[in-house]
């Protein structure tokens, strides 16, 4: 099955689509699978625990954290600064940071 017939059944909602293994990237490696689930999770603006998953996910494919944290700043222009801004505390702690906590000097 190519690209095309691919875009297709994702378009018509294919009912086959949810026990075939069709929705399973095809062309992406792990890592930019990763990061692009992030992204997405910031777009829906995803529970806490949700970010530390696929934070896991994203390092263990090879991503670092420079660019797990350069997601935020990708998506920007598409989802808007105040759902980016919602996200990163949460991306934080699965980056196991907690922003809000004492500084020690």
């Amino acid at each position: 099955m190519d690209y095309i017939d691919r875009l297709r059944r994702f378009a018509v909602n294919d009912p086959n689509l949810d026990t075939e293994v069709h929705i399973a990237p095809r062309v992406l490696d792990p890592r930019d699978v990763a990061l692009t689930r992030l992204a997405a999770l910031v777009a829906v603006g995803g529970a806490e625990p949700t970010y530390g998953s696929l934070v896991d996910e994203a390092v263990t494919a090879g991503a670092t954290t420079a660019e797990i944290v350069d997601v935020l700043a990708a998506v920007v222009p598409v989802v808007g600064l105040a759902r980016v801004v919602a996200a990163a505390p949460k991306l934080a702690l699965g980056l196991g940071h907690d922003l809000y906590a004492a500084e020690a000097d």
